[in-house]
């Protein structure tokens, strides 16, 4: 199978198993919408992003820099597993434990369901960040249809038990029900966790072990990386959290449910560049050429997977919402509401950015630089927080919106930079204006379905336009020639085109 093939496959089993949650995280969305307050969902919301500052620094870009070491060192798995599953560990449970303390601390979150909410979710914190570092063996190995099992199993169980929740197990006491909610997420992690190792098993043993020799040569590595993380997590969370404390609930909650949907979709570049990442470590420590075509691919496969996202979501941002939510979170621009389809059509820019951004972070870490994503997320931090100390009073959860965009922006000039100064690459720039194009054309065919559409289907045309406009996006591809015969050949694992080959393809 070619290397290529191996990227790809491992790619596309983790696109389809996200895929898979991404649909079931929609349902946990309409659930939890259906089942709460505007307000209640907010501090549903807000629980979340609260851990999710602890959570990064638990995590402090470990897996990242394990998957590397163990492409590196294949033998040294057992090895390295098991340090790493030693540090995580610790970390994770202190972490947590301060991360509760905090939310019981802070005045704003006196009265409100946040502090205990805290409590019960920060289980599945512990849990989630447990089962990255098993994965990562799966990682290394290119065998990520197993890891995209046990998740898709665990977020199962998850909305299984939501659903009981709200239609038998509380349906009228919601005080309980809500905690009931986090203790689902808690038992579907559970279950994603146990069956990871179920299958890391027949790889490795998972044994902790406490060579502090080896602990003070990872974390020297992942340490500046891990930083970068914690820093990229404020100033993605920090909003929800600004507004918990400045604005209302309800904002939060508005907020919340465009940032859910767009959390579904965010994975995949990681998921991406952790499979491209094995390979491209070991092309540039044998100062091989052929790095240079893995980076034009990364990048084409990247801007290909968000351009048409970009495009589709400004179009259909309300009956996307409405979907999975309910009319409280859609606008009324009659009254002056703005809702979340607004906050949808904001964000919907800094994922596309935030696509482009893995794969120059990702070049910095391959050669071990990534101590500079550390300067660069540390000024977005500073821009963020202060954007929306200016901007939440006027604007409120749009406020968050446009700031998250610009932050975005903001890194991936810098990203580029500083990626281009640690590794020489190029980018082909014609097949961006292709994938464009293409993704224009479907806008187009898109935004005339849905005004055809909507007299027999309303909001539910979406059913309908979201496979129609994939169609016609994935035939423009193929007639602009981004993907031609000799994409499709290196997949195959065939010789290519002579000026490919001459090019040093993946092979």
């Amino acid at each position: 199978m070619s290397t290529a093939l191996k990227i790809l496959s491992n790619t596309v089993a983790q696109i389809i198993g996200k895929f898979t949650v991404a649909i079931l995280g929609l349902v946990s969305v309409k659930i939890a919408t259906s089942y709460l307050s505007v307000a209640g969902y907010g501090e549903y919301t807000a629980i979340y992003s609260f851990l999710a500052f602890f959570g990064i620094a638990a995590d402090l870009g470990l897996f990242t820099i394990a998957v590397r070491e163990m492409s590196e060192n294949e033998d040294d798995i057992p090895k390295i597993i098991g340090n790493i599953l030693s540090i995580r560990t610790i970390l994770v449970v202190l972490i947590m434990g301060v991360a509760i303390v905090s939310a019981f601390l802070i005045p704003a979150y006196e009265g409100t369901k946040i502090s205990l909410g805290v409590a019960v979710a920060s289980i599945t914190v512990i849990l989630t960040i447990m089962n990255g570092t098993t994965t990562s063996v799966l990682q290394a190995k290119l065998k990520m249809h197993k890891a995209s099992i046990a998740t898709v199993t665990g977020k199962i169980i998850t909305v299984a038990f939501m659903l009981y929740i709200v239609f038998w197990g509380f349906p009228n006491d919601k005080e309980v029900g809500f905690y009931m909610l986090l203790v689902a997420g808690n038992v579907g992690a559970l279950i994603m966790e146990l069956t990871t190792r179920y299958y890391v098993k027949k790889y490795t043993s998972l044994k902790y072990r406490f060579d502090f020799g080896f602990w003070k040569q990872i974390l020297s590595r992942s340490i500046p990386y891990g930083l970068a993380l914690i820093l990229n997590t404020v100033y993605l969370n920090i909003g929800p959290i600004m507004l918990s404390i400045m604005g209302t609930q309800e904002q939060v909650g508005i907020y919340g449910v465009a940032t859910k949907m767009l959390e579904q979709f965010s994975i995949l570049p990681l998921y991406f560049m952790n499979s491209v990442l094995p390979v491209l470590t070991k092309a540039i420590k044998e100062n091989s050429e052929k790095y240079k075509e893995i980076i034009k691919y990364a990048f084409d496969f990247l801007c290909a997977m968000s351009i048409p996202l970009v495009v589709g979501g400004v179009i259909l941002a309300y009956p996307i919402v409405f979907a999975i939510s309910t009319p409280d979170f859609l606008s009324r621009l009659s009254e002056g509401y703005f809702g979340s389809d607004i906050a949808f059509q904001i964000l919907i820019f800094a994922l596309l950015f935030q696509f482009i951004n893995v794969l120059f972070a990702f070049i910095m870490i391959a050669v071990n630089k990534q101590y500079r994503l550390l300067y660069i997320n540390a000024s977005c931090v500073l821009l963020n927080i202060t954007g929306n100390i200016i901007l939440i009073p006027q604007l409120g959860f749009r406020s968050c919106a446009i700031m998250s965009v610009i932050s975005e922006f903001f890194i991936l000039i810098l990203n580029y930079t500083y990626a281009k100064k640690s590794l020489p690459f190029s980018l082909n720039f014609t097949n961006l204006f292709k994938i464009i194009f293409s993704a224009l054309v479907m806008g187009v065919a898109v935004y005339f379905g849905q005004k055809f559409s909507y007299s027999f289907l309303q909001n539910w045309n979406l059913i309908a336009l979201v496979p129609f406009g994939g169609a016609i996006y994935v035939a423009m591809l193929f007639a602009t020639k981004v993907v031609d015969k000799n994409i499709l050949a290196m997949l195959r694992g065939k010789p290519v085109a002579e000026e490919i080959q001459g090019q040093g393809q993946i092979s």
